[in-house]
């Protein structure tokens, strides 16, 4: 029997007048090839090996918080790499930051192990197509920085631009019980899903002592782990860590009290 058209939440971004972005979100919301790479990557993470979504809810969410970072950088005059080093623009910056985020995860189709080395030869068929608007070497460029941005998101990733640095952060701080609920469900308990669990939501907010804020809301200790094993990791090195402030804050049935805050760089 033929497997029936793939059908999947449309993505939504704020697009704030960037014609790069609207061009590239049209164009991805009617292309059925991304949207079943998705279906298959949440197969394989969810029903075959218990992991979390890593399908268009967490790559839209990513896509949603990387944005959020990249805007508040820019408000405090924080040059974007692909404007400092190629002379293009923040339109070029936003759209590198949207597809990474979007395509970061396509190698879970494959397999979880090296998933990220996956991702990158399945994006670059896609990217062309999908920005092929851009003149020659501007898309040239903008490709070569979006694969840039998605190997960086691997546990040992480096990242040697703001682009990649925000894409990496974007993906850690999609942490909260949502993103665990499935797998905890279905009987995968363990010090990732039940941290997962814990936290009830993350703020990202301007800042008064860095320019962006990260209030992390938990609600059991547990979700320490998730701040101090796997966020401070992802923003060690990541290239943006000097411009950000942590801070976890355990909610009580009266009071909603400060347990930790970092500054990484």
């Amino acid at each position: 029997m033929a497997v029936q058209a793939t059908s999947s939440p449309t993505i939504r971004i704020p697009t704030k007048n960037n014609p790069f972005l609207a061009t590239a979100t049209e164009v991805i919301n009617s292309d059925e090839e991304i949207l079943t790479l998705w279906k298959v990557a949440n197969v394989n993470a969810i029903n075959r090996m218990g992991f979390s979504d890593h399908g268009p809810v967490h790559v839209q969410i990513v896509a949603n918080i990387a944005l959020r970072l990249a805007r508040l950088l820019l408000k405090h005059n924080v040059e974007m790499s692909i404007v400092k080093d190629f002379e293009l623009t923040n339109h070029h910056a936003e759209l590198v930051i949207f597809l990474a985020s979007l395509f970061h995860d396509l190698g879970m189709s494959v397999h979880r192990a090296n998933h990220e080395e996956f991702s990158l030869f399945i994006a670059n068929s896609l990217l062309h197509k999908i920005v092929d608007f851009l003149p020659t070497v501007e898309r040239t460029i903008v490709i070569s920085e979006v694969l840039h941005a998605i190997i960086s998101h691997r546990r040992a990733g480096h990242p040697v631009t703001i682009e990649g640095g925000i894409v990496r952060v974007a993906d850690a701080l999609d942490m909260s019980s949502g993103r665990s609920r499935i797998p905890f469900t279905q009987g995968q308990v363990n010090i990732h899903s039940v941290s997962a669990l814990a936290i009830e939501k993350v703020e990202i907010k301007e800042g008064n002592v860095k320019p962006i804020e990260i209030n992390i809301i938990m609600t059991n200790t547990a979700g320490i782990f998730q701040v101090d094993e796997l966020l401070k990791e992802k923003l060690s090195e990541s290239h943006i860590e000097k411009y950000l402030q942590v801070k976890a804050f355990l909610k009580e049935a009266k009071r909603t009290k400060l347990i930790t805050e970092f500054i990484v760089g």
